[in-house]
């Protein structure tokens, strides 16, 4: 019987002693249907001192309003609206508990404080959250509201962390949290220069909150104060005024008179055409309202007029400096190091950063221009209508797109069809009209012109005027992020080696065809390459026809990101010609030159004036006139008889 009775009080004891959620929550139901800042606190620490599983899901419905209290006998409950009652949910096991009347539930509303706190308390849970997502949110509330309290779990999170993007997402957000809250300075100092290595935006907002300041007055410096920079009065730093002002709001000098406050004191004094002993008809002047303002503010109780001259020698017996909120100067300093160090790198990473736009933008240039090169080097035609061929492949691409539904096959088949359909549009071309008007350039360029608004109506025509949508396939979408500071959209990054896939096959048929061979030889000297049995007319044919096939597949490149319309040719046929001519007729490399120059030139000027898109067009097209004066043939001119062609 004594052994049974023992068994039945070991197995009774913990079972009398377990509580549940609900039983911790009527310990001190006030404080939960009614919380504050300053009360909530107590609660949060036995709610987690608890080590209940449902706790943290009671926290996430806590702060957002998701739990009801019944007012017969205070329980708690999630609960859901069903007609004119609710259905209750047992916070424990989230079982159905009932229902209950339209007016028998209070819903807890915790005010924003109350859900900060209760936020703070629930990252502790989410840190080590089995979900990647939830994880995530933690480690972004933290970011964004920081708190020397959170350093704890997140240090603690760290050992069962297994993905490698959070692991170093924690570690970092715990640097910074030791670089702001580490009660020991060494470990701040350290963790602050670890910083300087940094160029996230969220380690310089750190370095910048270090070295937070702001302006001081004393009578004499203050042997602890950590002083960022003196400051003196009538400076740009520190107007005179502006240091008066610092005074009075310190208590250290008397509040000016304003001219407003005079003139009203005056007025409310005017009694038979007096102001005290002075005539109201005398006061025209601001020296004589002063003397009337002094004669009568000590016996009407009036502040006194502050001289200028009081002023001057207030602000010379005082000393003005810009001091750091943080007191330990070895950290401000350490700081000061980080951050300049963070800045150089900030600096070298916004040029790379640049120099992928420049890059980019020039690979697109490239790809519109090089068509034109190929045509304006072999044949000498100014073809005002290379824009359209570029249209009609970026047209091309989203027939294609509306028939075939998968974009990344429809991408494939839009770049071969595209070459082939501008191809056979500028084979016709030449054969229709360039043919025709040989060695006549005037005629030439004004028949292209109309060719290309002729192409602009059809495509209105055809497709309207609202831009038509030329989407990328998924694997195209987002952007390759190196850091805070630079980083380049795949799309952009495709359209480049496309180029550079362009650029081998063009060298390729150039410099190891047969079709390569007598291009050139026709470019260099017509009239030689036809005594050897080459036909100008065959190649110039093939030439247009290969240099308009290009163009299409850079409109299918293009209109990936830019719109699709009836005018975008327009947008690239100015760079086009400006690309050619810069780099030099006729040539691969110097259209790449050229390319090149421009697009960076032109990234420049856009980084130099964000703001103003159209002043970096003016800028290179000044640019541009201004290089040919001096490298009339571009930066890659053709040499031998080619050249005074």
């Amino acid at each position: 019987m004594r052994i049974l009775l023992a068994l039945l009080v070991a197995l009774w004891a913990p079972a009398a002693g377990a509580q549940t959620l609900q039983d911790l929550l009527q310990q001190e139901p006030e404080a939960i249907s009614d919380p504050s800042r300053r009360t909530v606190g107590e609660v949060l620490d036995r709610l987690v001192d608890s080590g209940l599983p449902e706790v943290p899901v009671f926290l996430e419905r806590w702060q957002g309003k998701e739990v009801w209290q019944r007012k017969s006998d205070g329980l708690f409950f999630y609960a859901e609206e069903d007609g004119d009652g609710h259905v209750l949910y047992d916070i424990s096991t989230g079982e159905e508990a009932g229902r209950t009347g339209p007016r028998e539930l209070s819903e807890l509303k915790p005010n924003a404080g109350v859900r900060g706190v209760i936020g703070s308390a629930l990252i502790e849970f989410q840190l080590s959250d089995p979900d990647p997502a939830r994880r995530q949110a933690a480690l972004d509330a933290i970011a964004k509201d920081p708190a020397p309290e959170q350093a704890a779990p997140l240090r603690a999170s760290l050992e069962g962390e297994e993905d490698p993007d959070l692991m170093a997402r924690k570690e970092r957000l715990l640097a910074l949290l030791s670089a702001r809250f580490d009660e020991d300075p060494a470990a701040r100092v350290a963790a602050i220069e670890a910083l300087g290595a940094d160029i996230s935006v969220e380690a310089r907002a750190v370095l910048n909150q270090i070295l937070a300041s702001r302006p001081a007055v004393a009578a004499t410096l203050p042997e602890d104060a950590n002083v960022a920079r003196l400051l003196v009065p009538g400076s740009a730093d520190l107007p005179r005024e502006a240091a008066y002002v610092m005074l009075v709001e310190a208590g250290l000098a008397p509040p000016r008179v304003t001219e407003t406050e005079i003139r009203d004191a005056l007025v409310a004094s005017i009694a038979d055409g007096m102001v005290g002993e002075t005539p109201v008809a005398t006061l025209g002047t601001d020296a004589a309202r002063h003397a009337a303002y002094d004669a009568i503010a000590p016996a009407r109780g009036l502040p006194p007029r502050v001289t200028e001259a009081e002023v001057d020698a207030a602000i010379s017996t005082h000393v003005f400096w810009q001091g750091y909120a943080e007191p330990d100067a070895t950290v401000t300093a350490a700081a000061q190091r980080a951050l300049g160090t963070a800045e150089t790198r900030v600096a070298l990473w916004q040029g790379a950063d640049l120099l992928l736009d420049a890059v980019s933008l020039a690979s697109i240039y490239f790809l519109a221009a090089i068509g034109l090169a190929i045509t304006f080097g072999v044949m000498g035609v100014i073809n005002m209508a290379h824009g359209e061929f570029i249209m009609m492949g970026a047209y091309t691409g989203y027939v294609v797109q509306t028939l075939v539904p998968d974009y990344t096959l429809s991408l494939l088949l839009a770049l071969p069809l595209a070459f082939a359909v501008t191809f056979a549009a500028g084979v016709a071309m030449e054969r229709l009209v360039i043919h025709h008007l040989a060695h006549r350039p005037l005629e030439t360029l004004l028949a292209t012109f109309g060719i290309s608004i002729a192409l602009q109506q059809v495509a209105k025509n055809v497709f309207g005027t609202q831009a038509r949508p030329l989407t990328s396939p998924a694997w195209l979408d987002g952007a390759w992020v190196i850091n805070d500071v630079a980083g380049i959209a795949y799309i952009r990054i495709a359209i480049f080696v496309l180029a550079l896939l362009f650029l081998g096959l063009l060298l390729f048929i150039l410099k190891r065809t047969r079709l390569g061979l007598e291009v050139r030889a026709v470019t260099q000297n017509p009239g030689m390459a036809a005594s050897l049995g080459i036909n100008p007319d065959r190649i110039g044919m093939l030439t247009f026809g290969l240099g308009s096939g290009i163009a299409g597949i850079a409109g299918v490149a293009i209109g990936l990101y830019a719109k699709v319309t009836s005018e975008m040719g327009a947008d690239y046929i100015v760079q086009s010609f400006m690309t050619v001519v810069v780099g030099g007729v006729g040539n691969v490399w110097g259209t790449l030159a050229g390319a090149g120059l421009i697009g960076g030139f032109q990234k420049g000027v856009e980084w130099l004036n964000p703001s103003n898109t159209l002043a970096a067009q003016t800028f290179m097209i000044l640019f541009i006139i201004a290089f040919i004066q001096v490298r009339p043939r571009g930066i890659v001119a053709m040499k031998g008889r080619a050249a005074g062609a």
